[in-house]
């Protein structure tokens, strides 16, 4: 990563694994710019209907966690394609960007090649197939940090590497949100009461949502995810974003739906109370959520429960 004196893209130009740096350094030259300054690398797995949304992610970071970015397009062609490029950042940054073309056999042998050494290095599982051989386990060996749908892989926590949950990132400000509700001590009496809670979401995976649910789930001690239900809504939210959350019990009911922006209207209703407010819950982009686990890792052990209480659910 480095400051750019000019803001277009530089590149792709055509290239091999073994000309790969070459050809980096070839297109450096055109910056004129004498220093670099490196930071991690970051590879990220994906098929060709999902790659302008990957670009489109990797180009939201900003360049801060990951100055070499390696694109590995899992159903390309049978000949290994490799194309270089410096791609502009905001701020007048540049990053290295490396798409590979080719099957997954062929990526096996091609990625830990174009790695920077000494540096951190990011994995991220970006196709919503399940993995076939051996390409994303032998990665996970070099991973500081493995970024993936964990729930539909079911990549559990523990590992010898940080794991981040993009649908966990980005229902953090619903938890933060939910927290400030029950700030009140009050209204954090009546939590005793909640046994049922319903989750609605914005697009066709519950899987962000069942993450939550797990989170509410364990924060409460509920042993499973029976008493939840899941609803998938129209809102002005990304997918994998939630749209609104319920938590009730008899007499007690707390309510949590997105309205305009990035307001949430909190409706809280127990006996002689009834309550309405507004907090702020951003919506989070897959970039800000992918940027947010690359610069925090969570191996809490809220994720950790959160996550064995929304796996447990897929197989009951």
């Amino acid at each position: 990563m480095t400051y750019a004196t000019d803001l277009s893209t530089l590149g792709p130009v055509d290239t091999t694994v073994q000309r790969a740096q070459k050809a980096l350094d070839e297109l450096w030259a055109q910056t004129r710019v004498e220093t670099r300054a490196y930071t991690g690398n970051i590879v990220a797995l994906t098929v060709r209907r999902h790659l302008e949304r990957v670009e489109e992610a990797l180009a939201g970071l900003e360049g801060r966690y990951a100055g070499r970015q390696i694109i590995g397009v899992m159903d390309g062609t049978d000949d290994l394609q490799v194309h270089a490029s410096l791609v502009p950042q905001a701020g007048g940054l540049y990053v290295e960007r490396l798409t590979l073309d080719a099957n997954p056999e062929q990526l096996q042998g091609a990625i830990l090649p174009l790695l920077r050494p000494a540096t951190v290095n990011h994995v991220w599982w970006g196709a919503d197939t399940q993995p076939a051989g051996t390409l994303l386990s032998e990665l996970t060996e070099i991973a500081d940090q493995v970024i993936a749908d964990s729930l539909s892989l079911d990549i559990p926590p523990g590992g010898h590497y940080a794991l981040a949950d993009l649908g966990w990132s980005r229902s953090a400000g619903w938890r933060e949100g939910l927290a400030q509700v029950f700030d009140s001590p009050d209204a954090a009496r009546q939590l005793a009461q909640v046994d049922r809670l319903t989750v609605w979401y914005a697009g066709r995976k519950d899987l962000p949502a069942r993450l939550f649910a797990g989170f509410v789930a364990g924060t409460l001690g509920w042993r499973d995810l029976s008493g939840v239900t899941f609803r998938s809504e129209r809102c002005k939210r990304e997918p994998g974003d939630l749209c609104g959350i319920e938590l009730a019990g008899d007499s007690v009911r707390f309510s949590l739906r997105a309205t305009q922006g990035d307001s949430v209207r909190v409706e809280a209703q127990w006996a002689g109370i009834d309550r309405t407010s507004d907090v702020n819950v951003p919506a989070m982009t897959l970039a800000e959520g992918l940027a947010r686990v690359m610069a925090r890792p969570e191996r809490a052990e809220v994720f950790e429960r959160a996550w064995t209480l929304a796996r447990a659910s897929l197989k009951s």
